[in-house]
């Protein structure tokens, strides 16, 4: 059994991550910290509860720390724990620059200890369907991939994700996610082009953003905005034979918030009425078959199940620090052009395993 405890008690910890910490027979759950001490100990009165994470880290019995505090904490916390020889999972974004995101992933090496980055994203439903998509060819050659988080959020709201300072703003909130995915699918593109702005009224950090990802003859756009209303456009796929395109979210997150329990079958199945449809049409350009694409089941659990095995099995890791530190450059290249107003070259040679390996 590999023991838990889970810095922070906020949305992340309580939908994200303790539901699969509690439905995993390979975890046991020994500590939480959290400023709510006294609804932590109320529904957890088996478990020890510190107010202060840097005490439970370096007290608790636990093998693994799963960091869901805000941004700005996630760096000094995995490094005490990766000190401490404790397995760290960080939530996104992995940190609030490159510099430390590739200094924990060579301190992770050096412990021999394993850190990785909750992209739980990858695990969608949908993703897990483009994903085969774009892998069978039967688009043939990608050309142009729009995928797109937006919301209708358009009233700042007063909470830290909002409040300016570093790793603050949608592009490393949202933005992680969508970049992720797109070097899950095509790799590092050889260019950017990014527009972050702050549209809402009162918005004191970044709350929409366009980036463009260029790459030798493909278009890859990422986009969020807080003022779209449904239907929400998720992703779009154009290739030389045909195209794809897929509106809403994957249903775990509201399934989680709703109190669905991960081990059910209903879990991460999306409804026919929510299936993206693919196009395909002859070499002039001519439709010739329309259909629905059935949406994958989502699982976040197999991103818990590939971390146990990492553990306890030394077999690959989900999410690899180097993996989330390529993603944190990329937030920070497109930060670069949008304030530059210019094309910015993308070079991640030091993010590769050669390097942290010899280095």
């Amino acid at each position: 059994m590999i023991k838990v405890a889970v810095v922070g008690y906020g949305l992340s910890a309580t939908v994200f991550h303790l539901p699969f910490v509690a439905h995993n027979k390979q975890f046991v759950l020994v500590a939480i910290s959290s400023s709510q001490l006294e609804i932590v100990q109320k529904k957890y009165s088996q478990i020890d509860v510190y107010a202060d994470a840097q005490l439970m880290i370096e007290q608790c019995s636990a093998d693994l720390i799963i960091i869901t505090s805000p941004n700005l904490s996630h760096f000094p916390l995995a490094k005490l724990a990766l000190e401490s020889g404790k397995h760290v999972i960080v939530e996104k974004p992995m940190t609030a620059t490159s510099e430390q995101a590739l200094y924990l992933a060579k301190l992770a090496q050096q412990q021999a200890l394993v850190l990785s980055v909750y992209h739980n994203r990858r695990w969608d439903g949908d993703f897990l369907t483009l994903a085969q998509l774009v892998k069978s060819a039967q688009l043939g050659k990608i050309k142009v991939f729009n995928s797109h988080f937006d919301r209708f959020r358009p009233t700042v709201r007063n909470r830290w994700r909002e409040q300016p300072g570093a790793g603050a703003g949608i592009l490393y909130d949202l933005g992680s996610h969508l970049i992720d995915q797109a070097l899950c699918l095509f790799g590092a593109p050889h260019s950017l082009t990014a527009n972050c702005a702050m549209l809402r009224d009162g918005a004191t950090t970044t709350d929409y953003f366009q980036v463009m990802l260029h790459y030798a003859n493909m278009e890859v756009v990422l986009q969020s905005s807080p003022f779209s209303a449904d239907p929400n456009i998720r992703f779009q796929l154009q290739g030389t034979k045909g195209s794809y395109i897929k509106y809403g979210l994957d249903p775990q997150e509201d399934q989680l918030g709703e109190g669905l329990s991960p081990g059910v079958p209903a879990f991460g199945v999306e409804p026919p009425s929510a299936y993206g449809k693919k196009y395909i049409a002859d070499a002039d350009g001519e439709l010739q078959k329309v259909t629905k694409l059935q949406t994958m089941t989502g699982s976040y659990m197999d991103y818990y199940n590939q971390l146990a095995a990492a553990i306890t099995e030394d077999v690959n890791v989900p999410v690899t620090a180097l993996e989330g530190a390529k993603v944190i450059k990329l937030i920070e290249l497109a930060e670069l052009s949008s304030a530059t107003k210019q094309r910015v070259d993308v070079d991640l040679t030091p993010f590769s395993n050669e390097v942290i390996n010899t280095g």
